[in-house]
């Protein structure tokens, strides 16, 4: 409520039973979870795009990967996971020979190895082979939807460039929207998006963003109980966690703080605050905590991990989350931008 009163700087065979199986809504059981239920599932309208940037031959392989994650009832988000690795392995052309990132015997889309086991040569290099054995891969990693997107691909790639596939999250995200009509599938409650994101609070949106009543409120309050869970709406790095009211800014302690009360209109301050840093240096902060944040600096967070509770500490007239997003690191009043139609861009509906 306010922004802060102090700113501190299988084989070709198997893969046609799995694409036949997913028709009849067995894939699941065959991969032993991970997609299905309780996901932010999509639908691919636009087979025959041509996302910008990409040539022919790019478009038809990345338009083959959507494609068979669509068939095998993958969450919309393993198809950007799918789509950046196979941006970083491969730049989406299908190599039949030793591809640029790698000097074994990687092939295809995914650079996949037949030493590896991952298949024979001919089999890796079908794209819809490389993209079912992929996705088979990924949906045998437990909570592959709420990691980061370079985690998640590296669980499946074992990548010698780990770090690698994160600078292709926002391309991959772009390039998958041109199938799905021009926008990614939105998610009306707690999945993981296709971005990675999902809702902080379950709660209804109250006070906006620098409305005329409010100029200086940079974020929207999102109401809920006293002691309703927080959650990191992205996988990211906790880049602070502090007190903050009247003027004042404190580190935790571990001893009792002037934000284990409730404030008031007035006090100012965003009372128990945290901050994650997500991916292209976007940062979410979290405020009016009712006590200290079950987070810690440096701390590595999923999407939807617990990382709070709604309380009314600092500049508060009743329970609720203020919620804001900043698109620029270190968070400033400067970079902060209307969490609705972002969070609605990452396909998530506050």
């Amino acid at each position: 409520m306010g922004r802060l009163a102090v700113w501190v700087a299988v084989g070709a065979a198997g893969l046609l039973l799995l694409l036949t199986a997913a028709t009849a809504g067995v894939v699941p059981s065959v991969f032993g979870g991970g997609g299905g239920g309780g996901s932010c599932v999509g639908a691919v309208t636009a087979p025959g795009a041509t996302p910008a940037g990409l040539s022919a031959d790019q478009a038809r392989n990345a338009s083959v990967i959507v494609t068979v994650g669509e068939r095998l009832r993958v969450p919309a988000r393993g198809w950007v996971i799918a789509v950046a690795t196979a941006l970083q392995e491969s730049s989406l052309i299908n190599h039949g020979h030793l591809g640029p990132n790698n000097d074994h015997d990687s092939l295809g889309l995914f650079q996949q190895r037949p030493s590896q086991g991952w298949g024979t040569p001919e089999q890796i290099t079908n794209p819809e082979y490389a993209a079912g054995k992929f996705y088979e891969r990924l949906l045998a990693v437990p909570g592959w939807e709420r990691l980061p997107l370079t985690e998640a691909a590296q669980k499946v790639q074992r990548s010698a460039y780990p770090d690698a596939y994160a600078r292709h999250e926002r391309r991959a995200a772009e390039i998958v929207a041109a199938y799905t009509g021009g926008t990614l599938p939105v998610c009306d409650s707690a999945p993981i998006s296709a971005s990675g994101w999902t809702r902080p609070v379950a709660g209804t949106a109250g006070s906006g963003f620098r409305t005329s009543a409010r100029p200086g409120h940079d974020g929207v309050d999102i109401m809920a109980p006293k002691g309703t869970v927080i959650r990191a709406a992205s996988g990211g790095v906790v880049v602070r966690v502090r007190c903050n009211i009247d003027g004042n800014s404190w580190e935790p302690t571990g001893r009792p703080m002037p934000c284990d009360r409730d404030g008031h209109p007035g006090l100012g301050g965003c009372g128990w605050f945290a901050e994650i840093r997500h991916a292209d240096d976007i940062v979410s902060r979290y405020c009016h905590m009712v006590r200290q944040p079950i987070v810690r600096t440096g701390q590595t967070v999923i999407a939807g991990q617990p990382i709070g509770h709604v309380g009314s500490s600092g500049n508060s007239s009743g329970p609720h989350l203020h919620y804001e997003i900043h698109e620029g690191y270190p968070a400033t009043e400067n970079n902060a931008v209307d969490p609705v139609p972002f969070m609605r861009r990452k396909g998530v509906t506050l």
